[in-house]
Formats: structure tokens, sequence, C-alpha cells
């Protein structure tokens, strides 16, 4: 047992090292998935408090007659510019400088708005219906019957940062777990490194082992490199169940080293492994939400997304990291990823070959 574990330790220090040694490695495991997280931080910093930019052109009696509390809410919605003039105005919509343009027309409140943002769009205009369904109530000199209260169903501490960092913290342990594997059977194969170790008298559960224990230690780095980078410089907060963020890693680290083995096992070079891999995570990545939120993709995408692992590990984060969700909501994420892991593990033993020609 001592000289087991003593060559267990020798065999993961080893890799370690020569983890670090390999620069590229290094930038894509580590350096690389963070210039992300400070890219999306910056563009995405504050974005939970953005108005809609509004561009009034000439005396809008609906908006400037509103009630004192409708008027709040109206200047708590838009950032109000005023214009005389209605072609720039529709210049500004037009560019994407403002989102709306409004003037009155009669008793007619125009809006004006672009069709590249529908989303965008149809916010807006539901935002406006509103008010003018207010003004007319308001008109009456009779109270509603009725009475509209919303409220988000995440707390006003969420940002979205908060929605960003465990999708790019799963797009980067699933980059490195898959190139490191596929990196390191086409290395070792390449060198006749793994027929040494065969004939060597160490058992394969200890070389698997201690690359397997490798990959998820530097999984680990990387999730606190993340969550401390994104609590420090743009106010992370999680919730109460994060901590079951931690076998889910465990398990995609798991299941994206069978993809780099099934990338190395199908490949005859270290650059042909590492490209194999590369073809199947970064396209998983944007079909996963790893980089945007795929809710306003099409059914069909929708459809495609949900065999992927990468979403399956992105949502489980999501639910305890974010959302609030308790510790059962990891369990079938943890279940599809581990069957995932098997069948793909499987499918690469199947076409491994010892030599490379």
């Amino acid at each position: 047992m001592p000289a087991t574990t003593t060559t267990f330790e020798a065999l993961s220090l080893a890799i370690i090292k020569g983890f670090l040694r390999d620069r590229a490695a290094v930038f894509f495991a580590l350096i690389f998935p963070l210039m992300f997280l400070v890219l999306f931080g910056g563009i995405f910093d504050d974005q939970a408090r953005s108005k809609v930019d509004l561009v009034q052109v000439g005396d809008v009696s609906l908006v400037d007659d509103l009630p004192e509390d409708s008027r709040e809410a109206f200047d708590d919605t838009f950032d109000v510019t005023r214009s005389d003039d209605l072609d720039a105005a529709l210049e500004d919509v037009r560019k994407g400088d403002a989102d709306v343009a409004i003037e009155m027309q009669g008793d007619t409140l125009v809006a004006h708005y672009t069709q590249t943002d529908q989303v965008g769009a149809a916010i807006t205009q539901g935002t406006l219906r509103a008010f003018v369904d207010g003004a007319n109530i308001a008109m009456t000199g009779s109270p509603p019957t009725y009475t509209l209260e919303t409220e988000p169903v995440e707390d006003d501490s969420l940002t979205t940062i908060q929605f960003v960092t465990p999708g790019l913290l799963g797009w980067a342990v699933a980059m490195s777990a898959a190139f490191g594997a596929a990196a390191t059977i086409q290395g070792w194969r390449q060198s006749k490194l793994l027929r040494r170790l065969q004939l060597a008298p160490v058992s394969t559960r200890t070389v698997v082992g201690a690359r397997v224990t490798v990959a998820i230690g530097i999984a680990f780095v990387q999730m606190a490199i993340f969550l401390g980078l994104g609590a420090g410089a743009f106010g992370l907060q999680l919730s109460g169940s994060w901590w079951m963020s931690i076998p889910l890693l465990v398990v995609g680290t798991l299941c994206f080293m069978a993809v780099g083995l099934l990338a190395g096992a199908i490949t005859t070079t270290t650059e042909g492994a590492v490209n194999a891999a590369n073809f199947m995570v970064l396209p998983m990545a944007f079909l996963s939400g790893s980089f945007f939120p795929l809710d306003a993709a099409p059914a069909w995408l929708r459809t495609v997304s949900n065999v992927l692992p990468l979403k399956h590990l992105n949502e489980g984060m999501l639910d305890v990291m974010v959302r609030g969700q308790g510790p059962g909501s990891a369990l079938l994420p943890v279940a599809i990823l581990a069957g995932f892991a098997l069948v793909v593990s499987l499918v690469a033993a199947r076409l491994f070959r010892w030599e490379t020609a």
C-alpha cells in the first residue's frame, strides 16, 4: 500500500509539473476563460439597473400630465431625452442610440421603434401601453377596480454577473478537462509512455487515478479563481446551496475527460486530438448557454441543447449557485453527466488503439 501511494503521488506530481510547464495548457485552462469572465462582467456590470432610452419629441401631454406616482414610475423605467426634431430622433432609434421615440398626434401616442431588437421592442411597447392605460383610467376620475403589482422572481441583489459566472465556469472546466485528456492520451501514446507504464509495476488504476485527481484539482482551482474574481470585482453573491456545485464540478470534469479521451481515441496526433476536442466543446458552449441564454432560441435548437452534457452542467450550477434551489436540484444533472461520462468512456475504450499507426 505505501508503494502504491508513493507511485500515485509521483505520477500526480509529474502530471502537475507537465501541466504547469505547458504554457498553452495553463493559458487555456485558467487565463483564457478568465478573460471572458472579465469581458462579460465589465460589459454587463449593472445592466440589471439599465433603463429604456426614450426620445420625447416635442410636447407629449400624456407623459407630461402623468400623476406624481405614475411619473415617478415612468422616470424609473425610461431614460428620457427631449428633442424637437422628429427625423433626428428616428435616426437615433434606427442606429440603436435610442430604444424608442415618442410623439403625440392629437390624442394618440405614437411610438417609433426598431425591429432589429424584437424582444426589446415588445417590452417597450408593453410598458408604454401600460402607462397609456393608466392615464386613461386616471382621466375618468374614478379609481380603477383592479390594481397591478409586479415582483421579480429574483431578489434585487442579483445582477447579470450572477448568471454569467456559472456558465463560463462550466465552459472553462469542460474545455480544460477535454483538452487535457485529449492531449495527455495522445502525448503519452506518441512518446510510447503508455507502453512503458503498461510494462512497469504500476496498475492502470493508479495511472488513471492520478490523471483524474489532477484534472479535478485543476477544476477546483478554476472554481476558486472564478468565484473569487466574480465576488471581488463584480459583486457575485452565491445562494445557500452553492456547495452542491462541488459534486457537479467533479462529475462534469469526469464527463468532459471522457470527451477528451474520445477525441484522443479517434485521432493520431496531439494537435488532431486537441482540435477534435475543441470541435466538440466549443459549439457545445454556444448551444448550452455558457455565453448567452437560449430562452429566445427556436424550439428545435433548445431541444438539441437539452441533449448536450454542458447544458446540464450549466443549469445545475445555475440552480444551486444563483437560483436558490435546494441540493436536490443538482441530483438529476449529476446523474445525466455521470451517465454521459460512462457511455462516452466505453465508446472511447472501444475505439482506442495503443499504437498511432
